[in-house]
């Protein structure tokens, strides 16, 4: 059985798919348990979905214009009936709430504070940096220039002292060939199979997803996906999730008929369950969640106008 957490109500203001972005933390140590002695729906699940995540709770949330440009999902601030400083405070308040739910679920966190004013979206931290169960921690190419001061040594520091991370490989310094490809906002992780499903986009370069993911050892499942107005989505995971033995799939974004039935027979040969998503439903953050393992077993962390779209789709979770 799969818990739920809400990870708040949706956008609040000028924010792209909700404030309180959760970055998942592999634990090399739980990760590299056998096979032969552990429950197999275990092994699969600790492969798949971390016991720990990063927040960072912002000081100056505010809309970001240079990311505005290529992200149908970010509202326009003249929309909004709020001050910055009333947004900034509803984004710090969200963040601890979602921060307080998952700990009460059984799953570390880890927050951050940022009190840079010019680091308007440092609350996803996902996009700059991931890290994978065989110590290593990835720093990644951003596509918006004001996005690359996010990159922060405290918070690799963090994680090397607590989850003893071998090595960090920087592929920031992609930026300067104008290749991007922005972690697991770009990179969905299938790291049960092995494979990183990737709709390709002015955030992820075919070439920096290869590089990157040749690294890793992973396949790559790349495929070109819309909205409902032809706008290219800019982030695979505002589309698409995969847990453990769930899948969540925009496949009604995906155009081209041959790309969808391959990523969707993909994802069943994985032996999951796979829900198709609308873009009705990818509209209200549907296909915008992370399943987490917490004291009593999987955790689902969604916003609640996301759940509330994606129980349409789901009998059981």
């Amino acid at each position: 059985m799969t818990s739920v957490v809400e990870t708040g109500a949706g956008p609040t203001g000028a924010i792209p798919r909700g404030v309180a972005s959760v970055t998942g933390v592999a634990d090399p140590a739980r990760a590299s348990s056998s096979p032969l002695v552990a429950d197999p729906e275990e092994t699969r699940l600790a492969r798949q979905s971390p016991a720990a995540v990063v927040m960072v709770r912002p000081r100056h949330f505010t809309p970001n214009p240079q990311t505005a440009r290529d992200n149908a999902f970010q509202t326009d601030p003249a929309d909004v009936d709020a001050s910055r400083a009333e947004i900034a405070a509803r984004a710090r308040a969200e963040v601890d709430s979602v921060a307080a739910a998952l700990r009460a679920a059984g799953v570390r966190v880890h927050l951050v504070d940022d009190e840079r004013a010019d680091r308007p979206d440092a609350v996803f931290p996902n996009n700059w940096f991931s890290t994978h169960a065989d110590g290593r921690l990835l720093l990644y190419p951003m596509h918006s220039p004001n996005r690359r001061a996010e990159r922060r040594g405290d918070v690799v520091e963090l994680l090397r002292a607590s989850y003893g991370v071998g090595s960090v490989v920087d592929h920031s310094t992609l930026e300067s060939l104008g290749l991007h490809v922005e972690g697991t906002g770009a990179l969905v992780f299938d790291h049960v199979e092995r494979v990183a499903y990737v709709a390709l986009s002015h955030r992820a370069d075919r070439a920096a997803v290869d590089l990157v993911c040749r690294g890793l050892d992973y396949d790559v499942e790349a495929f070109t996906a819309t909205d409902a107005d032809g706008v290219p989505i800019y982030h695979t995971n505002v589309m698409m999730s995969v847990a453990s033995r769930l899948a969540l799939v925009g496949l009604e974004a995906i155009g081209s008929s041959s790309e969808r039935r391959r990523v969707a027979d993909r994802l069943a040969a994985s032996g999951r369950e796979v829900v198709a998503l609308t873009r009705a439903q990818l509209a209200e953050f549907a296909g915008n969640a992370l399943e987490l393992r917490g004291a009593d077993g999987p955790v689902l962390a969604v916003s609640a106008r996301g759940w509330a779209a994606l129980t349409l789709s789901l009998i059981h979770i």
